[in-house]
């Protein structure tokens, strides 16, 4: 157990099971935390929790669970329902507990959400306290491989500062929040976090995913299939993210020319020469595998969902869209907080003409219901119909 750090409190790095356990249990009846958690997406190819951080109103400890495991005292806290969890952005986070942990938090209070809802145009933690707190974030480590060990000190001090204001900051925030009148739109928000989960992507498919992908032939995306297999299972087995083994230009330039020589590969921009040393005959087999599929099995990107074809949907969306605009800029609000394009589109779509009607969208918030609801159906009224 080392001591770390002193701003308001001090920080202790814990790395064994007494120790977090002792640290942990010593808590007591605490109702607040703030947690953060430090993964390596940059850096692995599987992403996971290499440090968690975590604060009350007076003490702060980074906890490696490398060499201990899941905490399971952590567990208990988290998903105590008396037991308010305060993150920054806590998507990415919640994502990592569920999928590493089977966590799931029970009462979330996230910072940035909260900054959102009141109007702020600069919501990242290091804005935020800077404006609460004057304190200037170190950004040195924003990018550091979390998954390597032993950790630099000066590492270890960053990661503590991430959740050593939190609890302060939530409750400027939260106070904000009440003299706005907008706190229950911030529950609402925090409550469906808790349904947050890590949802495995289709591997086989992620390449129509890439930006760019549309732009290729069918020919040229079977290509970029199977040189995205063979880095995914090079990434794989070094445990690399997969952009460290090639980036996406030199796999998109491939696909399009669909080199057939060493010297033809080593020709395309971005080719990394060590790569080349060692892989070119595996991309080149990749290339030729692509290239000698027959035509009825080369890929091609899904069917859109097709809607019943409605002539006054852009009419009502675009109603719509006036409605949320002249809202937002009365609320001070960036228009896609108050109302995301997708949520207006799920509303002409469907077209309601009651307050009940429009609280049955599953795409809304209530609290969006009951700030918009009124003007909505009044911007609808011209474009009734029957919803499709």
């Amino acid at each position: 157990m080392t001591l770390l750090y002193a701003m308001r409190h001090q920080a202790i790095y814990l790395d064994t099971a007494e120790d977090t356990s002792r640290f942990l249990q010593s808590l007591g009846n605490v109702d607040q935390l703030a947690l953060d958690t430090e993964g390596a997406s940059f850096h692995r190819f599987v992403d996971r929790i290499y440090l968690l951080q975590l604060s009350t109103r007076d003490r702060t400890a980074v906890i490696d669970p490398l060499p201990i495991g899941a905490p399971k005292e952590l567990g208990r806290l988290l998903e105590d329902p008396n037991v308010e969890v305060v993150f920054h952005d806590a998507d990415y986070d919640l994502r990592l507990l569920h999928q590493d942990y089977s966590w799931q938090v029970r009462n979330i209070f996230d910072t940035r959400v909260a900054a959102q809802l009141l109007g702020m145009r600069a919501f990242g933690l290091a804005a935020l306290l800077e404006k609460y707190f004057r304190v200037k974030l170190d950004k040195k480590h924003q990018r550091a491989d979390w998954s390597m060990r032993p950790l630099t000190r000066d590492m270890l001090e960053y990661a503590a500062q991430d959740t050593m204001h939190l609890l302060g900051l939530r409750d400027h925030l939260a106070e904000e929040l009440r003299r706005a009148g907008r706190w229950g739109w911030a529950r609402e928000e925090f409550a469906r976090l808790e349904q947050t989960r890590w949802e495995e992507e289709d591997e086989s498919t992620a390449f129509l995913r890439m930006k760019g992908a549309r732009d290729l032939s069918r020919r040229e995306l079977a290509v970029l299939r199977e040189l995205v297999n063979w880095r995914n299972d090079v990434a794989r087995r070094a445990d690399r993210a997969p952009f460290r083994v090639m980036g996406n230009d030199p796999l998109f330039d491939i696909a399009r020319l669909k080199p057939t020589t060493r010297e033809a590969l080593a020709g395309v921009k971005g080719m990394p020469r060590s790569l080349l040393e060692r892989a070119a005959p595996d991309i080149l087999d990749a290339v030729r595998r692509a290239v000698a599929l027959p035509d009825a099995e080369l890929p091609r990107f899904p069917k859109a969902i097709r809607w019943e074809r409605d002539p006054e949907f852009e009419a009502r969306a675009t109603a719509l869209r006036t409605v949320r605009d002249a809202a937002a800029a009365r609320l001070d609000l960036d228009p896609g907080v108050l109302c995301s394009r997708d949520r207006l589109e799920a509303v002409a779509r469907r077209n309601p003409s009651t307050m009940e009607a429009l609280r049955e969208i599953p795409e809304l918030r209530q609290w969006q219901v009951d700030e918009l609801g009124p003007d909505f159906l009044v911007a609808l009224g011209p474009h009734r119909k029957a919803a499709v």
